[in-house]
């Protein structure tokens, strides 16, 4: 399996997954200028940004360890162009990361923050 084909069952067993626990799926794929959200949803009014990550192999580490400084980065001010251009602001927001690996699911809810982007502008 290539990695493209990693990645694309990845994102359909995290939407899947999210689906199951409730969620409520309101993107997919969100492209903005500083980068992509892979899905946005809805928990209890909650706007929630999941990165996903999926990996057959710890070879390169954990699923997670690739959501780095400059990707959170990336993601947090995304997510402030989504809020706006979605007259969101002011919404209750958490980021999550989903981990696939090797097929088993691994949630982080508030795996990071807005404050982030701040604490990594260096990146």
């Amino acid at each position: 399996m290539n990695s493209r084909e990693i990645w694309v069952r990845g994102e359909v067993a995290a939407r899947e997954y999210l689906k199951a626990q409730g969620y409520r799926i309101l993107e997919e794929n969100f492209t903005g200028r500083m980068g992509e959200i892979d899905i946005i949803a809805e928990d209890d009014g909650t706007i929630v940004f999941v990165e996903v990550k999926a990996r057959e192999s710890t070879d390169f580490g954990y699923p997670i360890e690739a959501v780095t400084p400059q990707k959170i980065r990336k993601i947090t001010l995304t997510a402030q162009q989504y809020l706006v251009m979605r007259r969101l602001v002011g919404r209750d927001v958490r980021f999550d990361v989903i981990e696939v690996l090797r097929g088993e699911i691994t949630h982080t809810p508030n795996a990071f923050s807005l404050k982030d982007a701040a604490k990594y502008s260096k990146y």
